[in-house]
């Protein structure tokens, strides 16, 4: 830190890890940009890092977790929030009457895989986790109760009453192939509601278009489930106002009937998974209880998490790791053993459990929407791009070019990323950051 603080470019450095806005693991980057005029061939402008600080320009890391770097996440937080509202408002390019169509907040679970502590309120009073009178006493010979009214924090929630008897194959499988239910689950939904209404899919595209926008959340327990907005149109789009008869509670009877339709079989194990018997689906108003920011914000939230809350790793497991060594819960390593197993299995491969051992086998997007839901994060990052570099131009550090008669050649090489601890402490001093509790240093 001393070494940094005395460096006559500290400055600079200072400048950078301003503009990073508190990336705690920024990337290094090496090389130029340079500016031509097409047509005579002059160099107009040339900005190269061998000026910089070490010789390297920083740059934000841009990952979505929150557990690796809260400040680039909470970007992506704040673009999903922007994505999501577009579609339930209006805004970002999608016309404002879109919030008068029929819409629908919809939360698909997993099925259970044994029973686990769980924490439950009732007007206020937390209840007892598993209060059975007589209670059956397992093959493992444990009692398949429990009585404790668990806090918010106790790190016993989400694990299993036995772990013998909990089905971990089960609940890595299914997170597995929840994508795949996901996928036949919007299928069916359009066959569904095209039914209700006396129509066949191909002659409902002419009248309606079904948009959504969904994200995964882990339960405690570490299997995954859904909360998806999901929104009638008419035929092109938001733009369009759906017919009258495409109506709210048509859209609801379709997603019950989906949801316990459409099944997925992983063939080598002759396992078939459906989704839990618990959904909740809710309607969206401006002025209910369910507004449009509750929903955005709701869903914003959970796409910047992974799997940290069942204590798992934030990082990739390798197969020659020692299991027993890794710093995580009892639980959790049990689903990444489980992972490990049957990832080894030659009939599992396209599964890639091993590969996604560390999200205790699901390998999806966990933020993902229909293309004509609302705007996207490429063109939300593009106007962000655009507006600084207007403001580049305008305080004069980048200069005034004709984009159109300009030819833009950059040579960029990666080379490094992140922080020694001591440059974590001035910039979290410079940025208004916290310290991450683990320093990680720069590589």
């Amino acid at each position: 830190m001393i070494h940094r603080l005395n460096q006559p470019d500290y400055n600079r450095w200072a400048c950078q890890i301003k503009h990073t806005g508190g990336c705690r693991q920024p990337i290094h980057l090496r090389g130029k940009v340079e500016h031509y005029d097409r047509a005579t061939g002059q160099l107009l402008h040339r900005y190269s890092t061998t000026t910089e600080p070490n010789g390297v320009l920083r740059v934000p890391c841009k990952t979505r977790r929150a557990s690796r770097c809260p400040a680039c996440a909470e970007i992506y937080r704040a673009d999903t929030y922007q994505l999501v509202r577009a579609g339930l408002v209006g805004g970002k390019g999608v016309p404002e009457t879109v919030s008068t169509h029929p819409c629908q907040f919809v939360t698909l679970t997993a099925p259970s895989f044994g029973a686990v502590h769980v924490r439950r309120e009732k007007n206020g009073k937390v209840l007892p986790c598993h209060a059975r009178r007589n209670a059956e006493t397992c093959p493992h010979g444990r009692v398949m109760s429990c009585t404790d009214r668990h806090s918010a924090d106790d790190v016993r929630l989400g694990e299993p009453l036995c772990s013998d008897c909990y089905d971990y194959d089960g609940s890595v499988l299914f997170n597995a192939i929840s994508s795949e239910l996901w996928r036949r689950f919007t299928l069916a939904l359009r066959r569904r509601f095209a039914r209700l209404n006396g129509l066949t899919v191909k002659a409902l595209r002419e009248h309606v278009s079904i948009s959504f926008a969904k994200v995964a959340e882990y339960q405690r327990r570490g299997v995954v489930h859904f909360h998806a907005v999901i929104r009638l149109d008419g035929p092109d789009g938001p733009s369009s106002p759906p017919p009258a008869w495409a109506t709210a509670d048509d859209l609801d009877q379709a997603v019950r009937h989906a949801v316990a339709a459409v099944t997925a079989e992983i063939k080598p194990l002759r396992r078939t998974f459906r989704w839990g018997a618990q959904l909740d689906t809710r309607r969206v108003t401006m002025d209910g209880e369910l507004t449009d920011q509750a929903v955005a914000a709701y869903i914003a939230k959970y796409a910047t998490k992974a799997a940290e809350c069942v204590g798992t790793l934030d990082r990739r497991i390798q197969p020659l790791d020692n299991l027993d060594a890794l710093p995580v819960r009892e639980h959790a390593r049990r689903l990444i053993a489980a992972c490990m197993r049957l990832g080894s299995e030659p009939g599992l491969a396209d599964l890639r459990l091993i590969h996604w051992a560390h999200m205790l086998g699901f390998r999806g997007h966990f933020s993902t929407k229909s293309r004509r839901y609302s705007t996207t994060l490429g063109a939300l990052r593009a106007a962000r791009e655009e507006h600084m570099r207007t403001e580049e131009i305008t305080t004069g550090r980048l200069p005034l070019f004709d984009e159109d008669t300009v030819l833009v050649i950059a040579h960029w090489q990666y080379a490094g990323q992140g922080l020694s601890i001591g440059e974590q402490v001035l910039a979290a001093a410079i940025t208004g950051t916290r310290l991450p509790y683990a320093g990680g240093g720069g590589r």
